[in-house]
Formats: C-alpha cells, structure tokens, sequence
C-alpha cells in the first residue's frame, strides 16, 4: 500500500460499531482459510457456525454488556455472507462498495431495499420478483430470513449490486425487536430507487448465480 493510501485509510478510519466489524471481517477474509471457515455459517443459527466462533467470539466478548441473542446471530450471518462474496466483489474495495449508495451518514446509505431498487433498475431482478421477496420478508422473523439471505445477497453481487454489509448487520440485529420500522424503511428505500431515472444498461448483468466452487478461488 503506497502512503497516501494508508492515509487516506487511517483518515477514514471507521466509526461505528457495525463499520469496524465489517472491516475486521474484510480483513479475516485475506486468508483463504479463514474465508472458507466463516462461509461454513451461511443461512445457520449461531449454535451449528462451530468454525466461526474462534474469529467471532474475541470480537464479540469486546461488548461492554450482554450481547442480544439476535445481535449475535446477525454478525455471524454478516460475517459468513462477507466470506461467500464471489470473487468479483471481493475485489472491489470495501469502503467503495459502502458507499455506492451515496452519502456516508448511516440513513442516507443503502439498505437492503435499495440494493434490491438497483437491483431491477440494472435488469438483475425483475421487479415482481424483487417486491414479491420484500413484502413476503416484511412479515417474517429472522428466523425465516437468514436462511434465504445466501441466495438473495449473492444474486445482487454477482450483478453488479454492492450490498451495505454494515447496514444490513443493523437491520438484522434490530429485526425481530423493530421490524414494522425496518421493513418500511427498506420498501421506501425500493420504490425510492425504482421510481429513479434508471441508469443506462451498458453491461450484462447475469441473472445465473455464481457457482460456489468460485469463491474458493
């Protein structure tokens, strides 16, 4: 890393709680056993993410309190869903794919119904589809959720589509205590996006996910 670089990054330091987990995840995932062992947690509840504890569990045991049960099943989702990016959006900068959505304040940023907004603005979901899967979340626990988040999150990045790892982390920890408020925030987020200009469609976006053996490259 040249020195105006590390600068920049020590200027831009993170500053909230759910930006250095993501960061401290980016950072396990430049070893590709670590990477494999954290994706060994997609879609699972904390008690079977057995490979995960000895990355998460020093980060976790930081809290100055009790750690809720769904905030702690919500970093080890973010942190397998991080492991299992296709290698495409690994190599996309971590604070870049951050702040795709616009400015860096946490509302202003990209929840998941943005992510899907530019999803079908870029021809990567169709929008029946896309408004089908908030409203069919909205209703449900974290529980019903997590399970589908592998699939769905892995569609957009494989499209093209940055998802905000540190909103997301948010929403889910709050999720089952605060859905009304998450949910409608994410369906503003998604019509706000679509009634947008949509961007040109210069590029093809494939709707096809990336196989897994991908990602352990």
């Amino acid at each position: 890393m040249t020195v105006s670089a590390s600068a920049s990054a020590l200027s831009e330091k993170p500053t909230r709680s759910s930006e250095r987990f993501v960061a401290y995840v980016h950072d396990l995932c430049e070893s590709k056993r670590a990477r494999a062992e954290l994706r060994r947690g997609l879609g699972l509840p904390v008690e079977r993410c057995n490979y995960l504890h000895r990355y998460l569990v020093p980060w976790m045991s930081d809290a100055t309190r009790a750690v809720h049960p769904d905030t702690q099943r919500a970093h080890y989702a973010v942190a397998a869903l991080i492991a299992a990016r296709p290698r495409a959006a690994r190599e996309t900068p971590a604070r870049e794919a951050a702040e795709s959505g616009g400015a860096t304040g946490r509302r202003a940023r990209a929840n998941l119904g943005a992510a899907l907004g530019r999803a079908v603005t870029k021809g990567v979901l169709k929008p029946g589809t896309a408004e089908s899967t908030l409203h069919l979340m909205s209703r449900q626990s974290a529980d019903a959720i997590h399970p589908g988040l592998p699939a769905l999150t892995r569609q957009l990045l494989t499209g093209g589509v940055a998802v905000d790892w540190a909103v997301l982390l948010e929403d889910l920890s709050w999720w089952n205590r605060d859905r009304d408020r998450i949910a409608t925030a994410w369906l503003e987020s998604y019509f706000r996006t679509t009634a947008a200009e949509p961007e040109p469609d210069d590029t093809d976006h494939p709707q096809a996910l990336e196989p897994t053996e991908e990602n352990e490259r």
